[in-house]
């Protein structure tokens, strides 16, 4: 010790004074967010940025903004995950007749049920790719409706689309929105929507910004979720994926369009307010 302080060039109360001082309560209130940061870090699948993590702290009523999470996460020693690019699967070379865009990416409802947007994406297994297909309501960006197959046909879009109208029962005049692929374009999934009484809509031929919602939902899957895995079987997949978009994206995950609640929540909110 005596070494220590001639080291430090401290007399050897002072070491032992300055041991025993107090910490800080700024680096208090550090310590005690810290593990707080770190499991918030955790539960989202390290998808989690700043913004999120300060809405979630607050929420467990802690005063914490953007700047002072994106410190706490430093000290953490946790980053959010960054995007990665993939490659689209619409196959619009066909000839079978194609809806006008009814959107002209105004991607807001102004109430449950009354906009559909939809794509297809992929996921790679050891046993193969697989095949996701959703429904997302524009007005809570929910995913109201999914499916997933082997195989890219026009039974994908159907079967998401049937669980979306058994989930909602929405009312007539509902606007379908996906891009101009041939599963969306064949004449079983036209006869569903007509037979339900929506209105297809369809983005223009190679732009995908003209569904850019739907994009952003399979960007935030793929980042936050399947890059991180390594599937063996579709099966595994399968159960990963239902449990990232029932259990994470539609009920817990923050989303920023919303200032900052979930699909579910927000639905909620609304719900409480339109009935007040």
């Amino acid at each position: 010790m005596t070494l220590l302080c001639k080291v430090m060039r401290v007399s050897r109360s002072g070491f032992y004074s300055w041991k025993k001082r107090e910490k800080s309560p700024r680096q208090q209130e550090r310590e005690r967010l810290i593990p707080k940061v770190k499991e918030i870090h955790r539960q989202s699948k390290k998808s989690y940025g700043a913004r999120r993590i300060s809405e979630d702290l607050e929420a467990q009523g802690e005063s914490c903004g953007r700047t002072k999470a994106g410190t706490l996460m430093k000290l953490a020693g946790v980053a959010a995950k960054q995007k990665k690019k993939f490659k689209a699967t619409t196959d619009s070379k066909h000839d079978m007749p194609v809806a006008p865009n009814l959107l002209e990416r105004n991607f807001e409802a102004p109430e449950p049920d009354r906009i559909y947007c939809a794509d297809i994406t992929y996921i790679w297994t050891a046993e193969g790719w697989l095949y996701l297909a959703i429904v997302l309501d524009l007005f809570s960006r929910q995913i109201v409706g999914w499916s997933m197959s082997t195989r890219i046909r026009k039974e994908l879009v159907i079967n998401s689309l049937r669980m979306a109208i058994w989930r909602r029962r929405p009312a007539p005049g509902l606007i379908f929105h996906s891009d101009r692929g041939s599963q969306y374009c064949s004449k079983d999934f036209q006869k569903m929507l007509k037979e339900n009484d929506m209105l297809s809509s369809m983005s223009r031929k190679g732009d995908c910004w003209d569904n850019s919602v739907a994009e952003s939902f399979f960007g935030s899957l793929k980042k936050e979720r399947v890059f991180d895995c390594t599937y063996s079987t579709r099966e595994e997949a399968r159960r990963d994926i239902v449990d990232y978009i029932e259990m994470w994206y539609n009920s817990r995950r923050r989303h920023s369009y919303l200032g900052y609640l979930s699909p579910k929540e927000f639905e909620k909110v609304m719900a409480m307010k339109k009935a007040a």
